[in-house]
């Protein structure tokens, strides 16, 4: 496990940045992990303006994603799809089709995770992926308690994860219940695995998750075991390791 420090959320993003963009041009058919919510948003920034410039070419480029709500359509602002689009691929030349979410629509969960678990497997498997940390340690919307050994599945969300999430919704009973999300097992598969992490509030969980035991209680602790881990945080979620 290699743990880079950032100065600030800034310098987190390019340091992440570096490393996927390096990935892509190591190998520029790779098959990238992808993720939601605040934390990648600086590091999509920074991809992009790297694309721009002409430093990046994504068109051989494969994407999925870790999860997707239950119940959205891919037009629905809220819907994991609807962010990818908006903050990545129509900003980059990425081909829509090769870019894959589970689809949040199917009300099937058993032939929805069986069809993403194959999707992903017919890809050639993950080349490197990107995470982020939730306050109680999930990864993706393997919540603490998730078994390891699962791949795709249809998760019940925590009332923890609802609340955290509520903030981009308009109402927090307007957030979906469910989800389908990589399970622990999926994730481990990857070849590369990239974490991000910053903020003081970061710096128990992720103190926990380099120096605790390993357990489905703290789902991020089992990347201890994968052979291939790389940890970017900032100076503040990294606190407590410095004085540990």
């Amino acid at each position: 496990m290699r743990i880079y420090e950032a100065r600030d959320y800034a310098d987190m993003s390019r340091k992440a940045a570096n490393i996927i963009s390096a990935q892509v041009i190591m190998k520029p058919n790779c098959v990238l992990g992808l993720a939601t919510g605040s934390t990648p948003l600086g590091v999509y920034c920074q991809l992009i303006e790297w694309y721009q410039k002409g430093d990046l070419d994504f068109s051989e480029v494969h994407s999925v994603n870790l999860d997707e709500y239950c119940g959205l359509s891919p037009d629905n602002p809220q819907s994991y799809r609807y962010y990818m689009n908006e903050h990545f691929f129509r900003h980059i030349n990425i081909h829509p089709e090769y870019t894959f979410l589970p689809d949040g629509g199917n009300p099937d969960p058993v032939k929805e995770c069986r069809r993403y678990d194959k999707l992903i497997s017919d890809l050639g498997g993950v080349d490197l992926q990107l995470l982020g940390l939730g306050l109680n340690g999930h990864i993706g919307f393997n919540e603490p308690g998730s078994a390891f050994e699962k791949e795709t599945y249809q998760v019940s969300l925590t009332e923890s994860t609802i609340r955290a999430n509520s903030r981009f919704f308009d109402r927090e009973e307007d957030v979906p219940r469910f989800a389908y999300t990589m399970g622990i097992k999926s994730i481990m598969q990857a070849k590369k695995i990239l974490l991000i992490a910053n903020g003081e509030a970061k710096a128990q969980i992720l103190k926990d998750i380099i120096t605790g035991p390993i357990t489905p209680q703290v789902p991020a602790s089992v990347l201890q075991l994968h052979n291939d881990v790389t940890i970017v945080a900032d100076q503040a979620a990294l606190a407590l390791l410095a004085h540990s």
